[in-house]
């Protein structure tokens, strides 16, 4: 749609289940996160993955969410010829500031029907970092929520924790 016109570049929207749906405008908190977790996890990944934030990925035909931040294989290309989908993706992050009901919600059951294999959440305003690992039919089967002073590693990288609190500022 973009390529047509009908949407410009500057639109914040996801393709959700064939809809086109408009996303919050992103506020200081929420930026000041993302920038910190793109930082953490560039800096402790290197080049064993790649790190992308708020770009697409395809869960299927009809639904192609862009995470706040998303964990990949590596991949030569940097995925030049097509978006990653599911087999691709270690971790996603999304960044709750007023968009928790709808990625806990709405978002949380794509990932796992695609069968993304972790999931995190970071609430900005409750302060916590909530763990979503083990994906079933519509959630996950395993659920945590950290608050500062916990630590935590992706379950495709478990060498490499990261301390809640450096991930919230």
């Amino acid at each position: 749609m973009a390529e047509a016109g009908i949407l410009s570049e500057d639109d914040r929207v996801e393709l959700i289940e064939g809809e086109i749906v408009r996303l919050s405008p992103i506020g200081t908190r929420h930026s000041a996160c993302v920038d910190r977790l793109n930082a953490l996890f560039t800096s402790r990944l290197r080049r064993r993955a790649i790190v992308r934030v708020q770009n697409p990925i395809v869960l299927s035909r009809w639904t192609e969410p862009q995470p706040d931040l998303t964990v990949l294989r590596p991949r030569a290309d940097f995925y030049a010829e097509r978006h990653p989908g599911p087999a691709e993706v270690l971790l996603v992050i999304e960044v709750a500031e007023t968009s928790g009901e709808y990625d806990r919600g709405t978002k949380l059951g794509l990932y796992a029907r695609a069968r993304i294999p972790e999931v995190w959440i970071v609430d900005v305003p409750g302060q916590a970092i909530e763990v979503y690992r083990v994906p079933a039919l519509r959630s996950y089967g395993d659920r945590r929520r950290l608050v500062r002073g916990r630590r935590l590693a992706p379950i495709a990288f478990p060498r490499t924790a990261f301390r809640v609190a450096e991930i919230l500022g």
